[in-house]
Parts: C-alpha cells; structure tokens; sequence
C-alpha cells in the first residue's frame, strides 16, 4: 500500500493531501450509508497519516451538522506533514481537539490512531487510549484497520481497537482477514480513494480472492457436443478398510464439480458400501500393494486423489509412495496421503506429478517440522518457503485457507463459515478440487476455485441447516445448489 501511495503521488502527481481529502469523504459516506450514529462523533488521531484522516473527517462531520470532536493521541512532534496541516484547519475551525481523556458519552468513537503500517507492539498511553476506546459505549468504526492489528498477519500487537465496522481505504488489508485480526474488524467496507493499484499487478505477495457473482465466470465449460469422457477420468486411492466414508465423499464430491468418471481404489473391505452409496462409480479394490495394478490404474487416470481415509498402514505407505514416484498427471494429496508424505518429503522434489496438497495446520506443521502458532503468525512466509523448495501447489486450512503455488499471487478465501468444522468437510475439498481438475483446469487455479467453491457450498448449507447441524454430505448439496445459480445466471 506505501509503494501503490507513492506512486500515486510521485508518478502521476496526485498530492497526498488530495488523497487525504478523498478517504476522509469515503469514511464519512460510509459512516452514513452504514446507519453509523454520528450524533455525537469523536474521533481519535495518531500523529501520522492516519491520523489526518481523521482531523478531516472530523472537519466533514461538522460542515454536515454532526457534533464532532478530536481526542488526539498522538505527539506534536511526530505529526506528519498532513496530519499538521489538518490538525490546524480542524482547530481554526473551532472543533474541539482533547488532549486527555474525555469524561463525555459519544454515539460514536472512530479509530485513527494508526494506519497499516504498524509493525510493534502497542504500549504505554497508546495501549492505555486503545483500552478506553474500546471500554467506551457507543459504536466503534476504525479506519483503514483497526489500531493495534498487523496489516501482515492479523495478530494483536499487545491490543487492539475493536470495531463494529472497517473502512479499508482502496484495498482491504490482510491483517483485516486473517484470525484474530478478523474478529477485531467487525464488518469491512474497501472504499477507492485514487491510488493507483496498477502496481501490484504480477506481485507475488499481493493476495487476492473470489466475490459473489463471479462463479459463472470460473466454472470449467461443458459443451452440449461432449461425453464422460470429455471431462476427465479420476482416480480416488482412499479407505483404508472401515473409511468407506471418506472415500465417498470424496468421490462423490468430484461428481458434483463436474468429472466425468470417478474410479474409487479402496480396500476390498469397503466394496460393497461404496457399490450401495456410490453407484455411480466404478470400484476397484486392493488386497495388498500391487505395483502392476497400481501402475495399469495411474495411466488410466487424468488426475489422482490420494489419502481420504487411506490410513498410515505400510500397504498404505506403499501405495503413497508408489503413486508420488510414478504419477505424471494432476494428483491432489490429503489427509492420511500427507502424513506418509511427511517421512519422505524429497519425493516430492522428484516427481513428474503435478502434486496439489491440501493440509489442515497440523499436517503443515508435519510436512515444515514447523509448530501450528509458528504457522499461523507466518504463513504467508511459510507458505512462500514452502513452495520456493517444493513444486506444488499447497492449499493451507484454516479458519481462513490460503493456496499458494511458486510464480500466482496467494487466493486467500473469505467465504465460508464454522458449520463447515465437521469430521468429512476435508474430503469433500479434496474431492471438488480433483473434479475440477479433471475437466484440465490448470492446477493452481482448480485449487482455488475448489477452496471458494467449497467454502460457498458451505455458507449454502449452513443457510438451510444452520451452524450447528451441518453435516460433510450437506456441503454437497451446498455446492450443487452454487453451481445450479451459476449456470442460471450464464443462461440469463
């Protein structure tokens, strides 16, 4: 965002305070379009950038009327260039600008504290004025992100300003999507200022995500002069035996995204459960490793899924292993499959495969020797480790998924909801993505449509059951229903 507001200013010549002028509208617009109640507002700056927002929008909400106030929290030394400029209008102005801590009541308290760039832990009388926004009555709005949040991340630095609404001036921050950073936001509106974002095109480390009404634009086509075979032959290797279960949400879910084909490889234990759930398979079954059978069945296939249910028995460590060595095509690794993974992580270096893997925290920390907390505070840094040494696409769950490849900016999904948190949710990714790479969807881009798809049929779910009922069978039926309104809307 520094770079892209450089830019803006140097290059094309837009002063800062032009774009100062123009995010102090956006948050006060918002503010209105949001029914916030600016009766009677205060709003509280820092000494940067920020801050200026601030002292303008306070100058905003007089000219329309509302009682507004300024608590500065900031040091007259350190004010920027802006900030000093509209701290002075704003008193020439006659709006009461505190100093300490007002003993007043506000219907509204607006963060201007800091912006983006904070990047150390909040202490001293700024941790003091954070905690006494937040223990203040009234609605809570902050601008940009909310004080005391990384931008990078979404960790609280020691505290944090707790918002019902962000206004994200041009693009919305990281830190404003990523857990915790994502509870402290509350709602989040991106409103454009100018700043030129033209910059980040190509950039690896600018993230990016799927919104409503772009499904019909990202499915895969299907053509009326085609057949089963036009949208590719997939090979599920999974269940152990007693793991039916995984194998045919799995499978089932590749169905629902559009394969043409699903062959189920399981043990012979599961044969008939999967012949009564899943008719429309075909089942295959293992005794034992059978490196001839194995290797008749990857060539068969246009893409693999391997480790719903599969188990961490030495057959099945054999049969993972065999399939990471020999595979050629698309192949998506998941649960058991990443565990025997984690033993023998310089395969992956070697194969001809293009290997997606899909691991939740836990097998992350597995496949990086890295801890969870170490994770979830670096993952983006991680992520970009991981896939510098690895030729993978990797699809991280969590709360907020994220997939990475080497050369694509990270997809981070923003749909979905806490009804999705049941045993077999995992499967059925597994499964959507395989689907949509059999009908040749590039590897990356299958991955994160398969994480937002997923995630939507999830949000669909949870509006008939509710958060509590949900159930992995019922995101099946979630995504049917998405894909059914995509299609819809293409027709009109």
């Amino acid at each position: 965002m520094k770079e892209a507001d450089d830019h803006t200013i140097q290059q094309i010549g837009i002063p800062s305070v032009v774009l100062m002028e123009r995010a102090a509208l956006q948050i006060v617009d918002t503010m209105i379009r949001e029914k916030i109640d600016l009766r009677k507002a205060l709003i509280v700056c820092g000494s940067g950038n920020n801050g200026g927002d601030g002292f303008a929008a306070a100058r905003l909400l007089k000219e329309r009327g509302y009682d507004a106030s300024v608590f500065f929290a900031g040091k007259e030394g350190s004010l920027s260039e802006e900030c000093r400029l509209q701290k002075s209008i704003a008193g020439r102005l006659g709006i009461r600008i505190f100093t300490e801590f007002p003993e007043e009541e506000y219907t509204v308290i607006i963060d201007a504290v800091f912006g983006a760039g904070l990047n150390r832990e909040i202490t001293g009388r700024f941790r003091e004025v954070i905690c006494w926004m937040n223990k203040k009555s009234g609605q809570k709005v902050a601008a940009d992100i909310p004080s005391g949040i990384c931008s990078e991340n979404g960790q609280v630095l020691g505290t944090a300003f707790r918002a019902h609404l962000t206004i994200a001036i041009e693009c919305v921050k990281l830190g404003c999507v990523l857990y915790p950073g994502r509870e402290y936001a509350g709602r989040i509106a991106a409103v454009p200022i100018g700043i030129d974002t033209s910059v980040y095109s190509g950039r690896e480390d600018v993230c990016f995500t799927y919104e409503n009404g772009e499904m019909p634009y990202l499915l895969p086509p299907r053509s009326e002069n085609s057949h089963k075979g036009s949208y590719g032959k997939v090979l599920m290797i999974t269940g152990s035996p007693g793991m039916a279960g995984a194998a045919f949400l799995s499978a089932r879910a590749a169905y629902t995204a559009g394969a043409g084909l699903v062959r189920i490889y399981t043990a012979e234990e599961n044969r008939s459960v999967l012949q009564g759930l899943l008719p429309e398979a075909v089942i295959s079954c293992w005794n034992g490793y059978d490196k001839e059978e194995m290797d008749r069945l990857l060539g068969w296939a246009d893409v693999v899924c391997i480790g719903c249910g599969l188990g961490q028995t030495s057959v099945s460590e054999k049969i993972l292993l065999h399939t990471v060595q020999r595979v050629k095509k698309p192949c998506v690794i998941d649960a058991d499959g990443l565990n025997l993974l984690s033993a023998h992580m310089e395969l992956l270096e070697q194969t001809e495969g293009k290997i997606i893997l899909t691991p939740h925290m836990k097998e992350m920390s597995r496949l990086t020797g890295k801890a969870v907390e170490e994770i979830a505070e670096q993952r983006m840094q991680i992520l970009d480790q991981f896939t510098e040494r690895y030729p993978a696409v990797c699809v991280l769950k969590d709360s907020r998924t994220v997939a990475a490849c080497l050369e694509y900016p990270k997809f981070v999904n923003l749909a979905g909801n806490s009804a999705m948190a049941k045993a077999g949710s995992g499967d059925v990714l597994a499964g959507v993505i395989t689907g949509l790479l059999a009908q040749g969807m590039e590897p990356f881009r299958g991955a994160a449509l398969g994480v937002w798809l997923h995630a939507c049929g999830g949000d669909a779910a949870r509006d008939e059951k509710g958060a509590y009922s949900v159930l992995a069978g019922d995101l099946i039926d979630g995504i049917q229903k998405c894909i059914k309104n995509a299609e819809e809307c293409i027709e009109k």
